[in-house]
């Protein structure tokens, strides 16, 4: 027997696009592009049960013709609700947010159409700057081997490795975030960040973990594959948080140098996780070390159990619920994490908050 697991939110999308009067207004939008992007004009303004944001705008000392910071997501049906969030505490946090451009990879073949989150996305930010990318997702689904959480598997989450080819080349750089994350900082500081060197990414890098268990017994017993490490000192790091070079990116040809390993994988099973260990097999040793305020990671717990996790020592900057837990599933369950509760103020989903208002009556 299998059974199909409808999100609520995607529930709720498919209620308003069966009964259209619960649409409470039509209007056209097109977003504001300062880089030269293509305009995205849309109609049908529907709210699908995000409450709109407050309009952030810039301040007085905010530079009049901005150099762009440019943020790039993935855009699903599944996790919509925890891009929302993620969008939101940006623009709260940011000092200039009109000079945010978010750059939105949207999976071809998702349950809600690209043009439907686009909608979306307009109606709760009308004022936000930002694209929205179609993602072909038979572009590496035969390169995807099976992984330990069927999550992990979604084509969507391999988007990062074809950021290069996907966004215009006149954007040379880009801010990659994970759709479970809150930023409670300035975004420009991650921005301003210098990749020395020859370095492609940088990454808040983790070298206490143990990088052997990230790769299959095989892969280490293996003198061949195994000497990629060689010249290397090889640390972990969570690309849910990367600032990328995308002109260098681009000149290396790094998307065929990741989609080589994974075509490996496919032969030799030399890992079990999903889009992270070819990854580390490319710049794992050769990354720009950014502070760990930048990727408070593993709030979701682990692949498994997605148990509690607490915060790691130190100041935050960004928390990232990576894992099999999610703030916004464990909330409607009822059983929040302590952390979650940071997570929340961020949600714009309107029936969370009316619940939330019926407790407090």
């Amino acid at each position: 027997m299998v059974t199909f697991r409808i999100s609520a939110v995607v529930l709720l999308v498919l209620v308003y696009l069966i009964f259209p009067p619960f649409c409470l207004g039509i209007r056209s939008f097109t977003t504001r592009v300062v880089d030269g992007g293509d305009r995205l004009e849309m109609g049908l303004d529907c709210s699908f049960g995000f409450a709109e944001a407050p309009d952030y705008r810039n301040g007085a000392e905010c530079p009049i013709e901005p150099s762009l910071v440019h943020v790039a997501m993935t855009l699903d049906s599944e996790y919509l609700r925890g891009s929302i969030a993620a969008v939101h505490s940006v623009l709260r946090h940011t000092s200039c947010p009109e000079n945010v451009f978010f750059h939105f990879i949207a999976a071809e073949f998702d349950p809600v159409s690209p043009r439907v989150l686009t909608q979306l996305v307009r109606s709760t930010f009308p004022s936000l700057n930002f694209k929205v990318y179609i993602f072909r997702e038979d572009t590496v689904i035969n390169l995807i081997s099976s992984s330990i959480r069927q999550a992990l598997e979604n084509p969507l989450n391999y988007a990062r490795n074809y950021l290069g080819d996907i966004l215009d080349k006149r954007v040379e750089r880009v801010i990659y975030l994970d759709s479970d994350v809150i930023v409670v900082d300035d975004i420009q500081k991650l921005w301003n960040i210098t990749l020395t060197g020859s370095r492609i990414i940088g990454a808040p890098e983790y070298c206490h973990a143990n990088f052997t268990k990230y790769f299959t017994d095989r892969f280490w017993s293996d003198p061949v594959i195994s000497r990629v490490f060689a010249s290397r000192k090889p640390c972990y790091f969570n690309t849910g948080v990367m600032v990328m070079d995308l002109v260098r990116w681009r000149e290396g040809n790094y998307r065929k140098r990741i989609e080589n390993w994974m075509e490996l994988q496919r032969k030799k099973r030399i890992y079990d996780l999903g889009s992270l260990p070819p990854f580390l097999l490319v710049f794992a040793g050769n990354v720009e070390a950014i502070d760990h305020r930048w990727n408070q990671h593993g709030l979701g717990g682990d692949n498994v159990k997605g148990s509690c996790r607490s915060l790691h020592p130190g100041p935050v900057s960004l928390l990232h619920w990576s894992g099999k837990g999610k703030p916004w599933v464990r909330l409607d369950g009822h059983n929040p994490c302590p952390l979650d509760l940071l997570w929340e103020p961020y949600d714009l989903y309107k029936h969370h908050h009316h619940e939330k208002t019926e407790e407090r009556l």
